[in-house]
C-alpha cells in the first residue's frame, strides 16, 4: 500500500474546498494507495515520513504561502529532510493575486528538502468554482494513480 499526504491550511474555505477535492479524486485509487487529508497544524515529521507522495495545498497570503504552511515546513525540516530526498510533490493554490510567490516559495522550501515537483501547480485565481474543483480532483486522482502503478 502507498501513501499520499494532503497538507493544507484554509481561512476563509477556498483552499479547504480544494483539498476535499484533491482528497475525494485521491479515494479513488483507495485500493492502493492509502490517502490522508491533513491541516498543516496538524501534521508533522511523522506523516511526512509516512507519505510517498504529498500535496501542499495554501491560499496566497501577500504574494507568498500562508504561515500555518511555512510552520510545518519549518517543524519538519531538519527531522525529515534526509528521508524525503526525492520525495514527490505537488501544489495546489487558492489566489486572491496571481499566486507565482506562493509557487516560488514552496519550490524554493520543497528544493531544500530535496523533494521533487511531479506536476504543474493548480493556481485558482480568484473563487473556486466547479471547474476548479474538478481541477482539484484530477489533481488527487493523477497522484494517487502514478504512485499505485509505481511511476514514483
Amino acid at each position: 500500500m502507498k501513501h499520499l499526504l494532503i497538507v493544507y491550511h484554509s481561512q476563509n474555505g477556498h483552499t479547504l474546498a480544494l483539498a476535499e477535492s484533491v482528497y475525494r479524486g485521491a479515494l479513488d485509487y483507495r485500493d492502493g494507495v492509502e490517502t490522508r487529508l491533513m491541516k498543516a497544524c496538524d501534521s508533522g515529521e511523522e506523516e511526512l515520513l509516512w507519505a510517498d507522495a504529498v500535496i501542499f495545498g495554501t491560499p496566497e497570503n501577500f504574494g507568498y504561502m500562508s504561515g500555518a504552511l511555512k510552520d510545518f515546513f519549518d517543524r519538519t525540516y531538519e527531522a525529515t529532510r534526509d528521508a524525503t530526498v526525492g520525495l514527490p510533490y505537488a501544489i495546489f493554490i487558492s489566489a486572491g493575486n496571481d499566486g507565482s510567490g506562493a509557487e516560488f516559495n514552496i519550490d524554493r522550501i520543497a528544493r531544500g528538502y530535496s523533494m521533487k515537483r511531479v506536476s504543474e501547480p493548480l493556481i485558482v485565481r480568484g473563487e473556486v468554482d466547479q471547474a476548479a474543483l474538478q481541477q482539484a480532483e484530477e489533481l488527487g486522482q493523477t497522484l494517487a494513480a502514478a504512485l499505485e502503478l509505481g511511476v514514483f
